[in-house]
């Protein structure tokens, strides 16, 4: 998935500034993709310039001119395309996994300290998407389509934690027992409530 497919997403939301987007990456979509403000104002200049966007100034009193983007009917027809396109399999490429895959040739030390410091990441990061699973929740049965699909993305990013979480909590035990635990603890999970989620 392209970081262009991305912002035509978010776009065809709502549309907004650079800033408003780059909020946005950090809420629902960052469970599956992010992105940097200067990636995203790359971006946005290259989709303009295809004419796949579009932009308005706003005056600011004491701030230069912001810009408004909006979607525009190619670019609909062009994230339409996207949709409707061959899907092919999402290929894993991931540093931390890297890093585990040869961890015994590093000392233990800074790895255990990397492992704890990474845990704890991804188990504030997990309780901020129970808190939003619970908020849908609560509103059960009075969701469209849209808010539907932007749960079945939330309850994915909730179970990738809980496998990173696990993950690193096993590959502790390794370092520190010498052994893989058979199941992990549940507390090792994070916060109560996400253990026996799916």
């Amino acid at each position: 998935m392209s970081l262009k497919n991305a912002i035509l997403v978010l776009l065809e939301g709502k549309p907004g500034t650079g800033y408003d987007l780059a909020q946005r990456f950090r809420g629902g979509i960052g469970q599956f993709w992010s992105a940097s403000h200067q990636q995203i104002y790359q971006e946005l200049k290259a989709l303009g310039q295809d004419g796949l966007v579009e932009f308005e100034l706003q005056e600011q009193a004491s701030r230069p001119d912001r810009k408004h983007y909006r979607i525009t009917a190619e670019g609909r027809a062009a994230l339409k395309a996207w949709l409707e396109g061959p899907w092919k399999p999402e290929r894993i490429s991931s540093a931390i996994l890297l890093r585990l895959y040869a961890a015994n040739l590093a000392d233990s030390a800074p790895v255990l300290e990397e492992l704890d410091r990474n845990l704890a990441q991804f188990r504030d990061k997990l309780a901020e998407y129970l808190q939003q699973e619970s908020s849908h929740l609560a509103r059960s049965g009075r969701s469209s389509l849209r808010q539907a699909l932007v749960y079945v993305s939330l309850r994915f990013g909730i179970r990738n934690l809980q496998s990173w979480i696990m993950l690193l909590a096993e590959v502790r035990a390794l370092l520190t027992q010498g052994r893989v635990p058979e199941r992990p603890a549940l507390d090792e999970l994070g916060p109560a409530g996400g253990a026996g989620r799916p």
